[in-house]
């Protein structure tokens, strides 16, 4: 019988991510359909504030690795933790969260086990016993289920594909497994974390709301003149006012790098479609953009699509959008933004 270990590390106030709440709720899932014990595996500075909330989530065991070589990104201390965590639980299914940090140690887990890894998994299911994962390829183009007979199998949940876990918090018993940790685990040091505020931070995950800006902001308006930098008021305005998450169409990002007026806060990281990102907010808005097939690719995991753009027959109008606002975006953000004061 197989055996789930969730994994997750904890963030720098000792919490666990929304992401890594929702790879709970698939190792979770997975453990159920297939009638098998899952135990939960914490690794931190400290991992008691984090045991705590998923006290009730089920688990036979909660083991935690402690201690402030665990509390910062770094490979070798974290692929030590992740090891030693899947040998206390006896795991032959490891699942964890596909963010940067499991992202990196996960595969050299897999190899010191002797197991095998599947990244950027968007679905876990049973059928006819089995575990089967699913994952897109082609930039989620085509769809795959896979399934392995190789243990153990690490997987990596992308964000945005389960509910994250919401169960009350309770008091937890950890298992403390100890990792030792040698000079040479340690000889990559954290000096200093560069960050924006969290009013600057324009790419935001979380958000209920995604707003995507298209290369019409730029153009030039009713007046025969182009207003980039009162469009950089209106979006970033709306953004500090809905905590929304800023996304861009290729054609806007590129227009920086071919020396036009661009807006100044984006860049290609923003970029949402064949060639950029694929999120999986709530809710989308796209503004000034047509609507094209290798934008709007990106947009299949966004719940309630609306767009606004003047031309009634735009790409969105195609059925790609849900609400299609026939209106200029100019007024239409500069009226939401006094409504949200």
């Amino acid at each position: 019988m197989d055996t789930v270990l969730f994994c997750a590390h904890t963030e720098a106030d000792g919490s666990l991510s929304v992401a890594s709440l929702e790879a709970l709720t698939a190792a979770k899932t997975l453990a159920e359909g297939l009638g098998a014990p899952y135990a939960v595996g914490l690794f931190g500075a400290d991992v008691a504030a984090a045991a705590s909330v998923v006290a009730g989530c089920g688990a036979t065991a909660i083991h935690g690795v402690s201690g402030e070589a665990f509390g910062v990104s770094r490979y070798a201390t974290d692929a030590a933790a992740m090891e030693a965590l899947a040998k206390a639980a006896s795991a032959t299914i490891i699942v964890a969260t596909d963010d940067s940090r499991a992202s990196r140690a996960m595969p050299g887990v897999a190899a010191r086990l002797g197991g095998r890894i599947d990244a950027h998994v968007t679905g876990l299911a049973v059928k006819d016993g089995k575990p089967v994962a699913t994952r897109g390829y082609y930039r989620q183009r085509m769809q795959a289920e896979l399934t392995r007979a190789a243990r153990p199998w690490c997987l990596t949940v992308s964000a945005g594909c389960f509910a994250a876990y919401d169960g009350a918090p309770g008091e937890a018993s950890v298992t403390a497994v100890e990792v030792p940790v040698t000079e040479a685990m340690t000889r990559t040091t954290l000096k200093a974390v560069i960050a924006p505020s969290a009013d600057e931070q324009t790419i935001r995950p979380d958000a209920k709301l995604l707003f995507v800006a298209g290369a019409g902001w730029t153009k030039k308006q009713a007046d025969g003149a182009s207003h980039v930098a009162d469009a950089g008021e209106l979006i970033l305005g709306f953004l500090g006012r809905s905590k929304a998450s800023l996304g861009s169409s290729k054609s806007l990002v590129d227009m920086g790098g071919d020396g036009e007026a661009v807006l100044p806060f984006l860049t290609h990281l923003h970029q949402v479609g064949q060639t950029g990102a694929t999120p999986r907010h709530p809710k989308g808005l796209a503004t000034c953009c047509h609507g094209e097939e290798p934008h709007v690719v990106g947009w299949r995991f966004v719940g309630e699509r609306r767009a606004v753009n003047l031309d009634p027959s735009c790409g969105w109008a195609q059925g790609k959008a849900d609400v299609l606002y026939v209106a200029d975006a100019f007024a239409v953000m500069k009226k939401i933004n006094e409504l949200l004061g």
